[in-house]
């Protein structure tokens, strides 16, 4: 798959090498000469041009990329990279960094982006799923469908341990998706028992959210 990459500080290059080890074809933008490094990452094609500039965009015939991924440090170009894509384009995937979570309600269909991605939140919700025991985490939201992907770890004593999946009253709209065991990851089945440390992974809307976190939430 052809993916385009715009901004090639940091973030961009660590997701163009990600992408080339996946055996993608990555072509890196980016607008500062002094970043053009195309050592870092040999094996992506490397362009000195504004990802903002819609010349720029048909020379690298970004009509063939079936995902743009706008990586740059900075929110406003983000967005119109986003935009671009997608309303000049076509492009049916568009990704997006937020840098400031302050600008994260404007990351929306409405300027192209179909995933949005926040450094400050996803770290915020790797450390509380890291220490957090018996609560239920927020790791992910799906802005297409205002779903989101909750974790919830249970502890020794929850009273869920020794269960039966089937024995789970989850509510409408939510699905248990994968249980991580250890280096298991198991499908659940009606019949699979749950034990102390599982991590539950659900998906779920806003509401059911809400109605899950009050359902297996600090119950031991």
């Amino acid at each position: 798959m052809r993916v385009a990459i715009a901004g090639a500080g940091a973030v961009g290059r660590s997701i163009a090498s990600e992408l080339v080890d996946y055996g993608h074809d990555v072509i890196l933008i980016e607008r500062d000469p002094t970043k053009v490094e195309p050592a870092q990452v040999p094996q992506a094609e490397w362009v000195n041009a504004d990802a903002c500039e819609l010349a720029s965009l048909e020379e690298i015939q970004v009509q063939d990329c079936p995902v743009v991924v706008a990586a740059t440090g900075d929110d406003k170009v983000n967005l119109v990279v986003a935009l671009l894509a997608k309303t000049e384009f076509g492009v049916a995937r568009v990704v997006a960094r937020i840098n400031d979570p302050r600008n994260e309600w404007l990351f929306n269909e409405a300027w192209g982006v179909d995933v949005a991605v926040s450094t400050p939140r996803v770290l915020a919700a790797l450390v509380e799923e890291a220490v957090a025991v018996g609560d239920l985490v927020r790791l992910m939201r799906f802005r297409g469908s205002e779903t989101n992907l909750v974790e919830i770890t249970l502890g020794e004593q929850h009273r869920l341990v020794g269960s039966p999946v089937a024995e789970l009253s989850l509510p409408r709209d939510t699905a248990l998706v994968t249980i991580l065991r250890g280096e298991r990851v198991i499908v659940p089945t009606p019949d699979e028992p749950l034990e102390a440390n599982d991590e539950l992974v659900f998906v779920a809307n806003d509401e059911a959210e809400t109605e899950l976190r009050e359902l297996i939430s600090h119950r031991e």
